[in-house]
């Protein structure tokens, strides 16, 4: 990876942070921040949509239940989005490892939650270095100099996120990605501790599910749906886009069903109204 390749990935970094002031949670955290949407710029600036894509796609089932209620991060995407792709993209390609294989699948979900406790580091620190901000802009406020307002909500914190969004992630992926490669191009496969760091890594896109399920599920039944879902889907061998449609189908005939059942309730209820008006 080049040193221009590792900036343009360190401003894509700060330009998804959940914090930065032109952009918001919205576009940033719960667009830009997100696995599969950075596999897609990650892939133009190192040349390769389709393998970094393909690199994203574990990162974003293991964290696809991640949200921050009340502030509290239990990992901050920006470095697993724009670190752990990067670097596990550079390792599949030193090792020679194919992109779709199962390999590759386990190597990127280890490397994603290596990186995410990285960006827990670089989510509380940026915050931390905002505090500083928020002081100068009280103090500067008690005194009158109410200018100061757009200086400590737009620009200062954008230095924030250089010192600690934009150069730890640059640095780390020109430094690490020669790193990476070189130690992968060694990677024996058959080696234990090799065999270990894959096999966990295999395990992790399925902790992701059963968060998302834990919070969709509101009774035991339900699982029976997603079951059905899953092994129509594998004896089918229906595509992610083909399997959505279907389920939207079952959706529909599910609320057609429920509001045919709700309709006669409802005209009852009309009619002993209109019968107690008279």
């Amino acid at each position: 990876m080049s040193l221009f390749q590792a900036i343009l990935i360190g401003l894509m970094s700060c330009t998804a942070a959940s914090t930065i002031a032109c952009l918001g949670t919205t576009v940033g955290n719960y667009t830009l921040n997100r696995p599969l949407v950075a596999s897609l710029f990650v892939g133009l600036i190192l040349g390769d949509v389709s393998g970094c894509i393909l690199i994203g796609i574990p990162m974003q089932v293991m964290w696809i239940a991640l949200v921050t209620p009340g502030g509290t991060v239990a990992s901050d995407l920006r470095a697993v989005s724009y670190i752990g792709i990067p670097l596990a993209y550079v390792g599949c390609r030193a090792a020679g490892i194919d992109y779709a294989s199962d390999e590759a699948f386990q190597l990127a979900s280890s490397i994603s939650a290596l990186t995410g406790t990285i960006g827990i580091t670089l989510f509380y620190g940026t915050a931390m270095m905002n505090l500083i901000w928020q002081h100068i802009g009280w103090a500067a406020l008690d005194k009158g100099n109410f200018e100061i307002v757009g200086k400590v909500d737009a620009l200062m914190p954008l230095i924030s996120h250089f010192c600690l969004s934009f150069l730890p992630v640059t640095l780390l992926c020109y430094f690490g990605s020669t790193a990476v490669e070189e130690v992968f191009q060694y990677l024996d496969t058959s080696v234990w501790y090799v065999k270990a760091l894959l096999t966990v890594g295999s395990v992790l896109p399925a902790v992701g599910m059963s968060i998302l399920l834990k919070s969709v599920v509101n009774k035991t039944s339900d699982l029976l749906y997603f079951m059905f879902g899953f092994v129509l889907a594998a004896a089918m061998g229906l595509t992610l886009l083909a399997a959505t449609v279907i389920g939207g189908v079952f959706a529909l005939i599910n609320y057609q069903l429920t509001m045919a059942k709700k309709a006669p309730a409802a005209a009852a209820g009309v009619v002993v109204e209109e019968e107690e008006d008279i």
